[in-house]
């Protein structure tokens, strides 16, 4: 799998926007790492259709690979993975264009994944070359970064995608070259100390990461395995293989998202351009339901819920483009919407607001 293609598998926030646009319409921004620009779209909730925000897209910083939408919905971050550096942009909520406030917040080398703790007083960012994980305070008037005491936190090398619990008292980072997903506590000032037993190490590379809306499991997608790997979190963060994982998924499974009703998970397979999609028992265990796995969009780099889980968003590598599968209340199935965007590059991440 290339380094380009890695880049582009990030998990994204997905958080609720109460004021844009009242309950008819919510917002997306999408990462066009190859051209550094991010974009933003309004999408119809009854619809789905895409529209293109006047301006859009918006010049950023230096290949932006991965988002993160504030709970504030003022402001989206954006990591710049060539530039080394997060671009801090602020919404207009009446119609959802963006504006980059400068300067930049410095980071370590390459940032490919950030996250915001669900009260949006924290971001993490993992810096895959220098293999280690930034954490900034978040002012909740202007947005601004300020980098806590300690940070950036050494960790296992070449760190990739990162999820925080619902609590934000635990964050998590995958290893694919070690085999392993790194679990740190979060103090109340931000800085990390790694969970008892950490590093945790698996039968195959973490790639992908998502995490359950309960905050009780962790799903890590084996490109190497065609697998899908289910990870159960104590009250210390500690994890621990499920049982009955890992379980088989399609070809090169590289994203993973949880439905926010916690009762589905689905697996971006880019190698097989297919999506598949599993059931989730009380214990964790995923039971692959009928009809799965769905065509989708050719080579998918990411599988996005909106926050009612009425939409999957499926990125496309190869065809340049963003389409819309409709989820099924019933038995979790997926349901082509016919609404689709096509980007000028390849989209490497999108951010939804409620």
């Amino acid at each position: 799998m290339s380094k380009a293609t890695y880049l582009s598998v990030i998990a994204i926030a997905l958080l609720g926007m109460g004021s844009c646009g009242g309950a008819s319409r919510h917002l997306a921004f999408v990462s066009l790492s190859g051209n550094n620009e991010v974009g933003a779209y309004r999408i119809e909730n009854n619809t789905g259709k895409f529209t293109s925000v006047v301006g859009s897209p918006y010049f950023g910083g230096n290949s932006p690979t991965s988002l993160a939408v504030h709970p504030s919905y003022k402001f989206v971050y954006a990591a710049n993975q060539v530039g080394n550096n997060i671009s801090l942009f602020s919404v207009d909520n009446n119609i959802g264009s963006i504006s980059e406030i400068l300067p930049r917040t410095a980071t370590g080398i390459s940032p490919v994944s950030i996250v915001l703790n669900p009260a949006g007083t924290l971001l993490f960012a993992s810096n895959n070359v220098s293999g280690s994980i930034s954490v900034y305070s978040v002012d909740p008037g202007s947005g601004a970064l300020t980098q806590v005491s300690g940070s950036p936190f050494a960790t296992l090398p070449n760190p990739g995608a990162l999820a925080v619990t619902p609590s934000g008292n635990f964050l998590y980072v995958v290893n694919s070259n070690l085999f392993s997903v790194v679990g740190y506590a979060v103090g109340s000032s931000g800085a990390l100390q790694q969970v008892p037993g950490s590093p945790f190490i698996l039968t195959s590379g973490p790639f992908g990461i998502a995490m359950d809306p309960g905050g009780k499991f962790l799903y890590v997608t084996n490109p190497s395995t065609n697998a899908l790997t289910v990870l159960s979190i104590a009250s210390n963060g500690a994890l621990a293989v499920a049982p009955g994982t890992p379980i088989t998924a399609g070809t090169s499974p590289v994203a993973v998202a949880v439905h926010p009703s916690g009762q589905y998970v689905y697996v971006a397979n880019q190698g097989s351009s297919n999506v598949s999609a599993y059931s989730i028992a009380a214990n964790g265990t995923p039971t692959q339901i009928t009809d799965s796995p769905f065509t989708v969009v050719a080579a998918p780099v990411f599988v996005t819920w909106d926050p009612n889980g009425k939409w999957l968003y499926v990125g496309g590598q190869t065809s340049r483009e963003i389409s819309e599968y409709q989820f099924t209340t019933t038995n979790g199935t997926l349901a082509p919407s016919l609404q689709s965007v096509t980007t000028s590059v390849a989209p490497t991440s999108i951010g939804l607001t409620q």
